[in-house]
């Protein structure tokens, strides 16, 4: 495996910076000459090289999508699409389809064997080689190495990734569940890989993404807790007479659209609205007030009168009766197309569990996590840990088709990141600070709302929180 820092250095010997993509495709290729052929390529004014700065490779896609005939098109997570799960098959349905699908996704670049194979063949022990597995454990050794085993249809192996190793920040960030490919060599007990390289089912470095042809924003916001005492009304009102006079078209609401009942103990102690029934009703009041030219699309969270786990069904029928015809509900998560420009909604309870896993991670940068995410082309790659997930016979939580936006929320705390020209978004709250954050020490960023220019895709934040900003014009 070539030594990343070697290929950086390489770069900055003729006064390059390289951009870290191009980094990881040289590692890939496993070809120095590339280094060579890209520099040679690239124009005298340019100071950080990219990949399209790589001959040959080009964004697979960019420019306008063909649209359907409406500007809405709920492509997954239509109401009524989830299912109850009560059988065993159902489990052993979904770990297939989670795997088969995203080992796919990495099989045209590292060309694995099965592990199995290992076993029966010495080949192996003379030459390197590359597995696919999901894994199934993850531990830190005594000499603060990495151990990893990976099963997949044929068998399980422990891949071992030493610290002094190039990248060996990646496997700090291996989780359990997510399917991944291990490139290195073979033990001469035949039981132990020692890990070179590591790959992921990943964004591809050629994805580029579409916009819409027509002027359009979309404003992106979640977690609005109607019902509970710590609900910024004032703040909220603001927001809505801006809404008013902007030129916006979209509202998506990913999750926790009332505070619930129940949802944690003596939270009735917290709750100005008691009655969940009169919780959605007052914020179907509240959507009510708003131009009826604004499609509004609601997506639960754990807060909200559906089942815990992921997929969430949509917010049943009985608890709409007060919303405007401009509501769509879907369920969590959801692919939603607005004028050509793909969002991918999901409250992001998983966050709760990659916090805790990943060195570095932390709740007021919770927006750094969507890359991971679609790393592993998963919103929830963590099964059995606080996210609860339904098993289906298809795993509706893998990242496909990628999406332009990933629309976020359940920590509070608004942040955006991009990768691999997928946007993140991770939207704030429009509840102040609770008891249960005052003790966790979180500090949220409420009252801010994310608007998107579907031609541009390119975010704006507006706060609302002590004053009505400037409306928005395209």
């Amino acid at each position: 495996m070539l030594d990343s820092s070697v290929i950086v250095e390489r770069f900055l010997d003729t006064k390059l910076q390289v951009h870290p993509d191009v980094v990881r495709y040289i590692c890939e290729k496993k070809d120095e000459r590339l280094i060579d052929q890209i520099i040679s390529g690239v124009p005298n004014d340019c100071l950080v090289v990219s990949l399209k700065h790589i001959p040959g490779v080009t964004p697979a896609r960019d420019g306008i999508r063909f649209l359907c005939d409406s500007e809405v098109d709920i492509i997954a997570g239509r109401m009524g699409s989830a299912r109850p799960v009560a059988k065993v098959e159902d489990y052993i349905a979904y770990f297939a389809d989670r795997y088969g699908r995203l080992s796919g996704m990495i099989r045209g670049r590292c060309n694995p064997v099965p592990i199995e194979a290992l076993k029966r063949n010495t080949r192996y022990k003379q030459e390197e080689f590359s597995v696919c597995g999901m894994v199934v454990d993850v531990r830190s050794t005594g000499n603060g190495h990495r151990m990893v085993e990976l099963e997949d249809p044929t068998g399980s192996v422990n891949a071992l990734f030493n610290k002094d190793r190039p990248d060996f920040a990646e496997a700090e960030r291996i989780v359990p569940d997510e399917v991944i490919g291990v490139r290195g060599s073979l033990s001469n007990e035949g039981n132990l890989i020692f890990a070179d390289q590591i790959f992921r089912p990943d964004i591809p470095f050629t994805h580029a993404p579409y916009s819409s042809d027509r002027k359009g924003a979309a404003v992106l916001i979640s977690d609005i807790h109607v019902g509970s005492d710590t609900f910024l009304l004032d703040a909220w009102n603001r927001f809505a007479d801006w809404l008013g006079e902007s030129e916006v078209s979209y509202l998506l609401v990913a999750g926790d659209l009332v505070d619930g009942i129940g949802i944690y103990p003596d939270q009735d102690k917290e709750l100005v609205i008691t009655n969940i029934y009169e919780q959605y009703d007052v914020l179907g009041e509240m959507l009510s007030s708003l131009p009826p030219h604004i499609r509004v699309i609601l997506s639960p969270g754990n807060h909200d009168v559906v089942r815990g786990a992921e997929p969430q069904p949509a917010i049943p029928e009985k608890f709409r009766s007060r919303y405007p015809s401009s509501c769509t509900f879907v369920e969590n998560p959801a692919l939603v197309n607005l004028q050509g420009v793909r969002f991918l909604m999901y409250h992001g309870r998983s966050f709760d569990d990659l916090i805790g896993l990943m060195p570095g991670a932390s709740y007021e940068k919770a927006h750094e996590i969507i890359p991971e995410m679609l790393k592993r082309r998963h919103l929830a790659p963590c099964y059995g840990r606080r996210t609860p997930i339904a098993a289906d016979i298809v795993d509706r939580l893998i990242i496909d088709p990628i999406p332009e936006v990933v629309h976020t929320g359940h920590v509070h705390i608004y942040g955006i990141s991009r990768y691999r020209n997928v946007l993140g978004i991770n939207s704030g709250t429009w509840q102040s600070q609770t008891a249960f954050q005052k003790q966790m020490n979180i500090q949220p960023t409420p009252a801010v709302a994310i608007a998107l220019d579907l031609k541009t895709l390119q975010p704006r934040v507006f706060d609302f929180m002590n004053g009505s900003p400037e409306p928005l014009v395209l």
